[in-house]
């Protein structure tokens, strides 16, 4: 009961600083409209497909997890601030749990990704998108994963190098063959055989091809349960280790 009350204590406190600064939600979404807005209409003529919605079933859910991707893999920028100015110091004399410090971050990342997604989801529906609810929820678990798991993963970086200019080259070095690898913008489907047997190394590729199967109401596709295992696996792994680099750092 601690460790969950200590968790909701961090949360509520990271909601608030969010809260505060409602803004950045949608400085982290702009981008994704973006492509929403200029990149999908081509993509009907481009894929075949018979309908705009057929083409917004595919776009979609591979625009939700480069938002997942990015908008968990650059976090570790605010706890550097927060090194900075001697906030994890001060954790050092208080009993809250070393996991619940990681937990409290991550949780209100996830939190922000899934208002970002209900608002990408929002903005396609106009554009033909359909996704029956039940569907659209798993993807959203399926989302909420990714985030947690690139969050943990930035928290952690963060406090090893301890610097945004070590940061940042980290994370975009193992961003950008994520991404490409993982037929975000278009299905891999249409990649050479030598580049499918590259990304099928890619969890995030599962991950996409899986929520492209929901979006398109195949809930029985083994991708569905293949991404989410993989995804949930992976995440336990860097929310780990990430709270072992809490745990070194508050002690």
């Amino acid at each position: 009961m601690k460790f969950v009350r200590d968790t909701w204590l961090i949360f509520q406190r990271q909601m608030q600083l969010l809260i505060r600064q409602p803004v950045w939600v949608f400085v982290g979404v702009f981008q994704p409209v973006m492509y929403l807005l200029l990149f999908a209409p081509l993509l009907k003529p481009a894929l075949n497909a018979p309908t705009n919605a057929d083409a917004y079933r595919t776009f979609v859910p591979g625009l939700l997890v480069l938002l997942a991707i990015f908008g968990g893999l650059f976090q570790g920028f605010g706890l550097i601030a927060e090194l900075r100015a001697g906030v994890i110091e001060r954790s050092r004399v208080t009993p809250v749990s070393r996991l619940a410090l990681l937990l409290g971050r991550s949780l209100r990342d996830v939190v922000s990704l899934i208002v970002q997604a209900i608002i990408i989801t929002l903005l396609a529906l106009p554009f033909g998108l359909s996704v029956f609810i039940g569907h659209l929820l798993l993807a959203y678990l399926l989302l909420a994963l990714i985030a947690l798991m690139t969050s943990a993963l930035s928290y952690g970086v963060a406090l090893v190098v301890k610097s945004e200019d070590a940061l940042a080259p980290i994370m975009n070095t193992l961003a950008q063959p994520l991404l490409l690898l993982s037929g975000i913008l278009l299905p891999l489907t249409l990649a050479p055989g030598w580049l499918q047997g590259i990304a099928d190394w890619n969890p995030f590729a599962w991950a996409v091809t899986g929520a492209r199967a929901l979006f398109n109401g195949d809930l029985g596709n083994d991708a569905v349960w293949q991404g989410l295992t993989i995804m949930a696996v992976i995440t336990g792994l860097a929310v780990t280790w990430a709270a072992r680099e809490f745990a070194r750092s508050v002690r």
